[in-house]
C-alpha cells in the first residue's frame, strides 16, 4: 500500500488539495522541473557525459555493447595492461575462492583478513615505507587523511589543479587552507612563509596531474619543504606502477624518495585496475589513521578478489621493471607523431597525452568521430576541466602496439582536419 502511494507522490499526484502529500507532490514536481532544467544546460553547453557500455575486457582492444567490434582503446587508467592479465585474473579467482565474495564488515569489527595484512605490508615495502592502510578507494583514502591529520593549529598547502578528491578531503579538515599556483614554487615559498606562523604545515600535491599529463616539480617541492620545516604529500595515483626505473612513482623518478612524508594512490589503474586505495608513511600516522580515518573506520574491507589482483600486480611489478620501462617508448611516439600532425599535446613524458582542442562541443563531436574510426577516446570538458581548456585525453597502455598508436594518431589527423582542429 505504502509502495503505491510513494510512486503516486512521485509522479506527482496523491492527496486532496492541501495535503501533506499533494504539497509533497508539487516539491517533487518542482525539484524535477529544476533538475531538468539544469540536465538541458548541460547538453546545450556540450558537455554531456555519455556512457559508452563495454561488452569485453578491458584491454587494448575492445567488443562494445551493441556490436561494436575491434575497437582500440585508448582513455583506460590501464597502464600497464594488468587488467586483463592471466595471472592477475587467476589470482582474482583464486582468492575469491579461498576467501569469499566479502566481509561483509569493517575491518575493525570482522573484516580483517591475512591477505589484507599481506597487501599493507607489500605495499609499503614496494614504495620504501614503514606501514600502509587500505580503503575502498583512493577518494576515501584523500577524504580520510587529511581530517584525522590536521587540527585548527596546522596548515595545509595545496595545488590549485590538485585532484577533486584531494580537493574535497581538505574541505572536511579545520587546518588553515593556502592554495598556490600550478606548480609555481615562488607562490609555494610565499605560501610556506606565511604559513610558519602555524604548528605543522603539510604541501599537498598530486605527483602527476591527470588532466595535463604534467609531473609536479618534487625536488623542488621537497627543497622548499626542507627549507621551511613542512612535510610533503603526494598523491601517485597517476604514477604509480610506471613512473621511475622500478615503477614506484613520482619520488623514486626524481629521486625524492627519502625526503616525501605520505603517499596516497590506488590500486585501481596500472596495479590490476579493480579498485581500493591506500596510505603508505609513517607507521604512527597509520596507526592513527587505523583510530580515526571515517572512512576507513565505517566502510566495509576491500572484497578478497581485489586483494588478489592488487597483490600478483605488485609481484609482478617487483619481480622484473620490464613491464614499467616499456611506457616510455610508447609514450613518446605518440606525443612525437601527434606534434608532428599539427596537434597540442599537453604534459611532458607521461602516457597521459591531452590532446588540447580548447572548445567543448569540439572535443565532444570529434571524440565521436573517432569512435566511428575505430578508435575509443572521450572528451574531457567544464567541469572536469576549466572552461575554453577542453581537451580528448589520450592514454598509451603497455599493451598498446606501435601499429595501434600508428593507427590513433592517423585517425585523429583525418578527424582533426574535418572538423577544422587541423589546417
Amino acid at each position: 500500500m505504502w509502495r503505491g502511494a510513494a510512486v503516486r507522490v512521485l509522479r506527482g499526484g496523491g492527496g486532496g488539495a492541501g495535503s501533506p502529500r499533494s504539497a509533497s507532490g508539487a516539491a517533487v514536481a518542482q525539484l524535477r522541473r529544476r533538475l531538468e532544467s539544469e540536465l538541458e544546460d548541460i547538453r546545450g553547453a556540450g558537455t554531456w557525459k555519455s556512457e559508452r557500455i563495454i561488452s569485453s575486457r578491458q584491454g587494448p582492444h575492445l567488443r562494445l555493447a551493441g556490436g561494436g567490434a575491434g575497437i582500440l582503446n585508448f582513455c583506460a587508467n590501464n597502464y600497464l595492461g594488468l587488467s586483463s592479465h592471466p595471472e592477475v585474473i587467476r589470482a582474482a579467482v583464486e582468492a575469491l575462492e579461498k576467501f569469499g565474495a566479502g566481509l561483509s564488515s569493517v575491518r575493525f569489527i570482522c573484516g580483517t583478513q591475512s591477505i589484507h595484512k599481506d597487501l599493507e605490508e607489500k605495499i609499503a615495502r614496494f614504495h620504501q615505507r614503514e606501514d600502509a592502510i587500505l580503503y575502498a578507494s583512493c577518494f576515501d583514502a584523500n577524504a580520510g587523511i587529511f581530517e584525522a591529520l590536521l587540527t585548527p593549529e596546522d596548515a595545509v598547502l595545496s595545488d590549485e589543479l590538485n585532484h577533486a578528491s584531494i580537493i574535497d578531503g581538505i574541505r572536511l579538515c579545520k587546518a588553515n587552507k593556502y592554495r598556490y599556483k600550478h606548480m609555481d614554487m615562488q607562490d609555494l615559498e610565499t605560501k610556506l612563509q606565511d604559513a610558519q606562523k602555524h604548528r605543522l604545515r603539510l604541501v599537498a600535491s598530486d605527483g602527476a596531474f591527470s588532466m595535463d599529463g604534467d609531473i609536479a616539480p618534487l625536488r623542488e617541492i621537497c627543497q622548499l619543504a626542507q627549507k621551511y620545516d613542512a612535510l610533503v604529500f603526494i598523491d601517485e595515483c597517476h604514477a604509480t606502477g610506471f613512473l621511475g626505473p622500478n615503477g614506484r612513482g613520482t619520488d623514486e623518478l626524481l629521486g625524492v624518495m627519502d625526503k616525501v612524508t605520505i603517499i596516497n594512490s590506488t590500486l585501481g589503474k596500472a596495479l590490476g585496475g579493480a579498485a581500493g586505495g591506500y596510505t603508505t608513511g609513517p607507521k604512527p600516522l597509520i596507526d592513527l589513521l587505523r583510530q580515526r580515518s571515517r572512512p576507513y573506520l565505517f566502510s566495509n574491507s576491500l572484497p578478497p578478489a581485489v586483494v588478489g589482483c592488487a597483490s600478483k600486480a605488485l609481484d609482478l611489478l617487483m619481480e622484473s621493471n620490464a613491464i614499467a620501462q616499456s611506457m616510455a617508448a610508447k609514450t613518446q611516439r605518440f606525443r612525437s607523431k601527434m606534434t608532428a600532425a599539427g596537434f597540442t599535446i599537453s604534459g611532458k613524458d607521461h602516457p597521459i597525452c591531452p590532446v588540447m582542442l580548447g572548445d567543448a562541443r569540439l572535443a565532444a563531436v570529434m571524440a565521436e568521430d573517432m569512435l566511428n574510426r575505430g578508435i575509443y577516446v572521450i572528451g574531457f570538458s567544464y567541469p572536469v576541466v576549466p572552461k575554453g581548456k577542453a581537451r580528448i585525453r589520450v592514454q598509451i597502455s603497455a599493451v598498446h602496439s606501435d601499429e595501434d598508436i600508428d593507427r590513433c594518431v592517423e585517425a585523429f589527423t583525418e578527424v582533426g582536419r574535418k572538423h577544422g582542429a587541423l589546417p
